[in-house]
């Protein structure tokens, strides 16, 4: 086995400098809580913990849009655009992709629990190994010639999608010395027009990097973090192939799902 590639972050903040701040932002939310402050259910714009998070939001005031100007009408998206076999994530390639088969099953609703039909969902993410098929991920975790890591489905009329998979790794990134992000795969929903675009990440039960990581940490309040974490679904899983994992969506109300709009303004998600 070859040696471990030592971290170029020397002068860097090390995961106990981090650790203390998520445990001192934690204490106040719980002391504002006690105080009778409502709960946080989306993530804080700002959490110096996520190093880069003030370079993620729009820190000027915003100047109203002319709707004609941006294309609120198109493209449209329909059956017709998207093949039933772009869900499974596993038949991209000549060969089979390394690693634990999972079936994802869950439905998009709204605020009041109603299914949301023909929306396009799509998911990307890293293989088992923790790596993505993209040029600025470089660490030195293996490329799956058969797992490209993307993959889209339209909603049912019950609002269900269901994908089959690979579960993916953790990887390292650069917030702070021996920074790693937990297993989690993206995902983007659009709705009838091309700026009704919501993205978010869906993490996996029982995962130990949880209390590290400050982007899963910047939702201070634990039950809104644990509507990102899917759940087991032992009847989802098929025999001798795959395990079974759900996860709902929702778009509206005191209870939705967070959405990286909030946290990251338009420059979105480039974490590596």
């Amino acid at each position: 086995m070859g040696e471990p590639v030592k971290s170029s972050d020397a002068a860097a903040d090390n995961q106990a400098i981090v650790s203390q701040e998520i445990r001192d932002i934690e204490e106040g939310y719980k002391a504002a809580r006690a105080a009778g402050r409502p709960a946080e259910t989306q993530p804080r714009v700002d959490y110096p913990p996520y190093r880069s998070s003030i370079l993620r939001h729009p820190t000027k005031t915003l100047h109203h849009a002319d709707p004609e100007t941006i294309e609120l009408y198109s493209p449209a998206f329909g059956h017709q655009d998207v093949h039933a076999l772009e869900s499974n994530l596993t038949i991209q390639h000549n060969g089979e992709p390394q690693g634990e088969r999972m079936i994802l099953r869950g439905k998009v609703v709204d605020g009041a629990g109603r299914p949301v039909a023909g929306q396009l969902v799509e998911i990307w993410q890293a293989n088992a190994a923790g790596r993505y098929i993209h040029k600025r991920d470089q660490h030195p975790a293996p490329i799956d010639p058969n797992f490209t890591g993307v993959g889209r489905c339209i909603t049912g009329p019950d609002g269900s999608y269901e994908f089959l998979t690979i579960k993916p790794g953790a990887y390292p990134w650069k917030n702070h010395l021996n920074a790693w992000r937990p297993a989690h795969i993206h995902f983007s929903l659009f709705g009838t027009e091309f700026t009704q675009r919501i993205v978010t990440q869906m993490y996996f039960p029982g995962d130990q990097l949880f209390p590290l990581d400050p982007i899963y940490q910047s939702i201070v309040d634990q039950d809104a973090r644990d509507r990102l974490v899917a759940r087991y679904n032992h009847e989802f899983t098929s025999p001798e192939w795959a395990l079974g994992y759900e996860w709902d969506i929702v778009l509206t109300g005191s209870k939705r799902t967070w959405t990286e709009n909030e946290a990251y303004g338009e420059q979105g998600d480039s974490e590596h």
